[in-house]
This record gives structure tokens, C-alpha cells and sequence, in this order.
């Protein structure tokens, strides 16, 4: 219970009274005077020796002296044995050891045909062939020093003489031109080559022109015509609800028991003589929400500054 008063604990928990304890009766004795396990350190204790560290001696080990695993197995020689398989192997050959031809010979150089089955080659012999004696050139040609000049408006100076003047006309490259045309247009045989492969409507501009003449006009023969309609044969009628295409006829109408939908009577009309139109139903209006409502009905021109709320809770 709290110093200030109010609920114990057990009234906060929900408990009637108080639970029983198992050691009825018996105190609490505290763990700080007690020594645990007392009878252990009384009496002559085990002193081990100690951990020993790995070593080649026997020490550490249970047993007191190294057991072989295998004691007093006979020796086995690999070497002995792989050389009494090998005669062993040996004594299966019917003749002696097979020895093979010469071997392969390797060429000694580049361009040597030795160990080839052909041998050498003259083609490819790399002796020089003997030809024709030499012969030294002539010596080149002397000529003067060139001459001390820019050759721009000296006469005298280049290789060749001064040019002589021709006179060009102002229109020469245009009948140059007009010259070209003109045997261009005397080697052509016909008329440019024109392609018929634009988009049209039809295959020509009228798709019923014709290059032949029509034949004349053919005069109908005066005569009377014959004015009776054709009137095909009947065929077969096959058997349906009208009895069509039997051999009994079709029997004689009966009485219908439903008669013909009437025709529609003028609409009504009222005492004035107009045609009764019914009343249109609601229509909608705009309509204030709750809030402003409530609002316009709880303040006015006389309390507004009185009132502190709106809302009815």
C-alpha cells in the first residue's frame, strides 16, 4: 500500500487472500553467511601435475612408450619390385625389341631440300644465272644555270618563246554551249521517253476512247413488239405449314379467335380544348448544407455577438 493511502496490492492483483508458501513456517535465511560446498575445501585435495606442452617425448601420453602400428612387417622395395615386373613383361616378347628405321630427318637451313623425297629442286636453286655485261649510262644532259628571274612579266626568261595574244569573245562559253545543243538535239531520233507510271484515276484520262471508228448505227426493224410478259414454269413446291406442293388442298380458313389490334383514338384533351400534359415532377434546387443552416436559424442581427457556439451539442 502507498504512502498516501488507497488499494494494497493484493486487492490490485484480484486475489482473495494470500497463497500458501511450501516451507511453511520457516525463515529466510540469507545466502551470505552459508559456504557453499564446505567439505570440499577440508581434507587432503588432488594435486594434478599440470598441463604438459606437446613435445617428441612421451610425456602427455597415456602409454609409456610409442606402440608401432605395424610391428615387425617384412620391408617391401618399390624398386626392386617395378624391376622384376619389367623382366617379367620381358620374357613375353617372341623376338627381339622392335626398332624402327631411320628417323625423321630435319632440314638444316631454310631453302635446303635435305630429307625430302624429290631432292633439290633447280628452279629454286639460288645460283645467279648468267646474263648480259654490263652496260653504264650515258651522262646526263648539260644545260645552262637557270636564269636569274620571278618570270612574272619578264619576257625571255621561261623555256619557251612569248606567248602570242588570241582574242576571246565575251560570249564564248554561251554558243559553246549552243553549238553542243544543237548537235545534240540533230542526233536524236525521236521525241523524249516518257514513263506512264504517274498515279491516275483510270489507264487514261477517258477509259472509253477509242482509236477505231464506230461502226454505223444499226436501225431497229419496225414491227410489233410483243409486250406479254415471260412467265417462267412453276417449280416444285415443297411441303411446308401451307400445305404447298400435296395433292389435298389446303383446307378452308377458320375463324380467328384474335382480332385485329384497333387503331389509336384521338388523345384526351381538357375543358379548353388542349391536350392533357401531366405535371412535371420535383425539381431539383440548391439547398444549403447542415452547417449553414444551422448557422442562419442560431444567429441574427440581434444576438450575433452573444452567441459563443453554433453547433446544438
Amino acid at each position: 500500500m502507498s504512502k498516501d493511502g488507497g488499494k494494497t496490492d493484493m486487492e490490485r492483483v484480484g486475489l482473495f487472500k494470500e497463497m500458501d508458501y511450501t516451507t511453511i513456517g520457516d525463515r529466510y535465511v540469507p545466502r551470505t553467511g552459508a559456504a557453499f560446498n564446505e567439505a570440499a575445501g577440508k581434507g587432503r585435495q588432488m594435486l594434478p601435475g599440470g598441463s604438459k606442452t606437446k613435445s617428441a617425448l612421451q610425456a602427455g601420453y597415456f602409454d609409456g612408450a610409442f606402440a608401432r602400428v605395424f610391428s615387425g612387417e617384412g620391408y617391401s622395395d618399390p624398386v626392386k619390385m617395378r624391376r622384376q615386373l619389367r623382366l617379367k613383361e620381358s620374357q613375353k616378347n617372341l623376338g627381339k625389341a622392335f626398332l624402327p628405321s631411320n628417323g625423321d630427318k630435319k632440314p638444316s637451313g631454310q631453302g635446303s631440300h635435305y630429307g625430302t623425297f624429290t631432292g633439290p629442286v633447280g628452279a629454286f636453286s639460288p645460283v645467279k644465272r648468267g646474263g648480259k655485261a654490263y652496260s653504264a649510262p650515258g651522262k646526263n644532259v648539260l644545260t645552262n644555270p637557270g636564269k636569274i628571274g620571278t618570270g612574272y612579266g619578264y619576257v625571255g626568261i621561261t623555256i619557251g618563246g612569248t606567248h602570242k595574244h588570241s582574242p576571246d569573245s565575251y560570249d564564248r562559253p554561251k554558243e559553246l554551249r549552243r553549238k553542243e545543243q544543237q548537235s545534240h538535239k540533230a542526233q536524236l531520233k525521236g521525241g523524249a521517253f516518257r514513263l506512264n507510271m504517274h498515279p491516275k484515276d483510270y489507264f487514261d484520262s477517258n477509259p472509253y476512247h477509242t482509236d477505231k471508228p464506230l461502226p454505223p448505227i444499226k436501225k431497229s426493224a419496225s414491227g410489233k413488239r410483243d409486250v406479254k410478259p415471260f412467265k417462267p414454269s412453276s417449280p416444285a413446291k415443297a411441303v411446308g405449314g401451307m400445305k404447298a406442293g400435296t395433292f389435298d388442298p389446303y383446307p378452308s380458313h377458320s375463324n380467328d379467335p384474335y382480332k385485329p389490334k384497333g387503331k389509336k383514338g384521338e388523345p384526351p384533351v381538357n375543358k379548353t380544348g388542349k391536350i392533357f400534359m401531366p405535371s412535371p415532377g420535383p425539381k431539383t434546387a440548391p439547398k444549403n448544407s447542415i452547417v449553414n443552416q444551422n448557422v442562419f436559424r442560431s444567429i441574427n442581427s440581434t444576438n450575433f455577438k452573444q452567441v459563443n457556439s453554433v453547433m446544438a451539442y
